[in-house]
């Protein structure tokens, strides 16, 4: 199965009642939300992953109305207006028969600010006019569809706008773009990770092995402590090694200076964000101190381990580089704080569940507030002394690191 980040991410937007939850059940010909005449009725993002010819694997997302009232209509405005970050392709839409209003204006220029693709919708074509509809978008250069989710009219010619609309995607992309060619041989050091499901590898592990076999190169997993054998017993040395972060410092010592090393982690951080920048940001150590405001940022929920590597390994770290308590605060999943300059330093996961479009959101976002961000991988190699190393296979997230001759990171932090 695509995993979402993999997806192309398609949102509706509009009023309470414009007919975005009918339009998703028409979509996707299943009764994915619920439909009413009581306006309001959607008061969380709803998503749905399907296939979508001729699209492909998508995620479709159905927001509450952007015009709700009140304390929690404010709370699933925001919901609502957070599922733009992480869109490629928005359906506005518009119901026939009314005007476009404000709100609407407001969302059009949100999408054109964020570079995402917009498509005008009529929506409940069957019931009025979509003359306004048609004007509103032909104003501002978009597509327009008139559409009815009862009776169908315009579900074709919307998916043919979508297929036009959406964004395309450079046929040459992932995790080891540039890195491994065919042939190449590359040795995976897959600790068994006590948050995984049983039977199952992380997802940044999985789509590693993935890439390896559709680049035609060659795959070897192993575990930390098999890694010495591993590499003695091979007849050349690997393209790259590659190692779950908290085993990095095993690794590092059984991996000969000659060898390529990096992580999954950092593999992720390339590939969902900017690289550069999260390397920019762990410099941010050096400054931190006792009593400073530190978020921790986790794209996925899980079910928290005894020695859980955000919420117990990497304040540990940070409370050893600072001698003392600092005060930390975890965002899980979709929430994220709109205010962060309250923070003086923001850690965030590997996103392997989010898009690059949300991860560069968000680490644009901590940039415009001034605080900086750094990646999981990045943070532990930083710990342990061995970041430039996890960083040669990079080289301009390596000079970057280098450009101002930064002295190490005081030798406490570097754990057996």
């Amino acid at each position: 199965m695509t995993p979402s980040g993999e997806r192309l991410q398609l949102a509706l937007l509009g009023r309470r009642n414009a007919g975005k939850s009918s339009l998703l059940n028409a979509l996707t010909g299943q009764e994915v939300a619920i439909v009413s005449a009581e306006p309001g009725t959607t008061t969380d993002p709803v998503a749905k992953a399907m296939e979508l010819l001729p699209l492909g694997p998508v995620l479709i997302t159905d927001t509450p109305g952007l015009d709700d009232e009140g304390p929690l209509g404010r709370q699933r405005i925001a919901r609502g207006l957070r599922a733009l970050a992480r869109t490629d392709l928005a359906l506005l839409l518009l119901e026939a028969g009314l005007a476009p209003g404000p709100l609407d204006e407001e969302l059009a220029t949100r999408a054109r600010e964020r570079g995402t693709a917009l498509i005008v919708v009529s929506s409940k074509a069957d019931l009025g006019a979509s003359a306004a509809g048609e004007a509103f978008a032909r104003a501002r250069g978009l597509r327009h569809v008139a559409v009815s989710a009862r009776t169908g009219a315009g579900l074709d010619e919307l998916r043919r706008e979508l297929v036009a609309a959406a964004p395309v995607r450079s046929p040459e992309t992932g995790l080891l773009l540039g890195l491994v060619a065919a042939g190449d041989l590359v040795v995976l050091v897959v600790p068994v990770d006590q948050a995984a499901p049983k039977g199952r590898l992380i997802l940044p592990q999985a789509m590693t092995l993935r890439e390896l076999l559709d680049r035609d190169a060659w795959g070897l997993v192993v575990k930390e402590r098999e890694l010495a054998l591993a590499l003695r017993s091979l007849p050349r040395p690997p393209r790259l090694v590659i190692t779950d972060s908290q085993a990095f410092l095993k690794v590092a010592a059984d991996t000969p200076r000659g060898v390529p090393l990096t992580s999954f982690s950092i593999l992720m951080a390339r590939y969902r964000g900017d690289l550069e920048a999260f390397v920019e940001g762990v410099r941010a150590l050096r400054e931190l101190r006792q009593g400073d405001r530190v978020l921790i940022a986790e794209a996925c929920a899980h079910h928290l381990q005894p020695d859980d590597l955000g919420s117990v390994q990497i304040p540990r770290w940070l409370r050893q580089q600072v001698g003392g308590e600092l005060a930390l605060e975890w965002a899980r999943g979709r929430d994220f704080p709109d205010e962060l300059g309250r923070y003086r330093l923001i850690v965030h996961c590997g996103a392997c569940a989010f898009t690059r479009r949300e991860l560069l959101a968000r680490q644009r976002a901590a940039r415009a507030a001034g605080v900086p961000m750094t990646n999981y991988g990045v943070l532990l190699a930083a710990v342990h002394g061995i970041l430039e190393r996890a960083l040669e296979p990079f080289p301009l997230a390596l000079e970057r690191w280098r450009v101002d001759e930064q002295p190490p990171l005081p030798s406490r932090l570097r754990l057996a």
